[in-house]
């Protein structure tokens, strides 16, 4: 016997009653499209002015972070690309939807941007060993223009980052390069100023060192949920402990949780109740599992199997 709860999200693409709920969440995923594609607009023109500027100047970080931001601006785009895909509704083959595509997307920004960073290694290490003449001046405007467009398209996804593991990784990416062009506008004035040459490497290998910091958490998290890894923050033990709290139930057990993507938390086990009860008495437990379930846990999407002595083997928490 199996019973799950209707949730507005499952109904997105179906019956009139969640139309609303539809339209606000298609309206919210068009704003966040339209931000990342600004992002992506303002990163290509960092780009094009950063790659001319260094080789004029003669500067690393600025070529480096010219790539730097060319890798970006395909990333974005390709969040964005991701985003709008996982708006697709469940069909036949993908009965779960199409929300990991933005999981995927996540991964292949974060491990591109950890890739482009080594990239910046290698290149610091043959300028710090062969040190190039630099004129700082150029240098500190080309990387001044970089800092302004970088600000707006952070400002411009700040709001949604918490939200959207997909736009987290855009908005960390960014981030990266607002931080790295703070960077060069210091190294710019010390260059102009001093001459300190060796200062244009160190700088790309700081600034590749700390982006590759925050973006690890990224690559763990997205390998998380694509592992189908527990969710941090919720205790398996806990939640058979609050279910077997119930009068009616005897033990839970093939328990399994998992997020499907970075906001919806899934669940199933089986429910081995103390009697011998009628379907409607039965389901009436179920329900009262999956309100208890969502509301201490946070669980969004809940599949039970009710039975009556139906596990004759000594089952284990999370067997399958």
């Amino acid at each position: 016997m199996h019973t799950h709860p209707h949730h507005e999200h499952d109904h997105d693409c179906g019956h009139a009653h969640g139309h609303g709920h539809a339209h606000h969440h298609h309206h919210g995923a068009d704003m966040k499209g339209r931000k990342l594609l600004w992002a992506t607009a303002l990163n290509f023109s960092i780009t094009l002015v950063q790659i001319v500027g260094g080789l004029v100047s003669n500067s690393l970080s600025l070529l480096s972070d010219a790539v730097h931001n060319l890798g970006d601006s395909s990333a974005i785009f390709i969040a964005f690309l991701a985003g709008r895909h996982a708006e697709k509704c469940p069909d036949l083959r993908k009965t779960f939807g199409y929300k990991r595509s933005e999981i995927l997307a996540a991964l292949f920004n974060a491990v591109a941007l950890i890739v482009i960073c080594v990239f910046l290694f290698v290149e610091a290490y043959e300028r710090f060993r062969n040190p190039e003449p630099i004129r700082g001046a150029v240098m500190l405007i080309v990387a001044t223009f970089g800092l302004l467009a970088n600000l707006i398209a952070v400002v411009m996804l700040h709001r949604d980052r918490e939200h959207n593991l997909n736009i987290r990784a855009a908005y960390l990416h960014l981030l990266g390069d607002t931080l790295s062009s703070v960077a060069v506008i210091l190294g710019g004035i010390a260059i102009w100023i001093w001459k300190l040459y060796w200062l244009d490497p160190l700088i790309t290998v700081a600034v590749g060192v700390y982006i590759i910091w925050h973006t690890w958490g990224i690559v763990r998290q997205t390998v998380d949920i694509l592992m189908q890894a527990a969710p941090e923050g919720v205790d398996l033990h806990a939640v058979q402990r609050h279910t077997e709290d119930m009068a009616e139930v005897k033990d839970m057990h093939h328990l399994h949780i998992w997020k499907m993507d970075d906001e919806h938390i899934h669940l199933e086990a089986h429910i081995n109740l103390c009697e011998n009860l009628p379907l409607s008495d039965a389901q009436a437990i179920g329900r009262r599992i999956e309100e208890m379930l969502r509301t201490e846990f946070g669980i969004s999407h809940v599949t039970l199997q009710l039975e009556y002595e139906g596990c004759h083997l000594q089952c284990g928490l999370i067997q399958a």
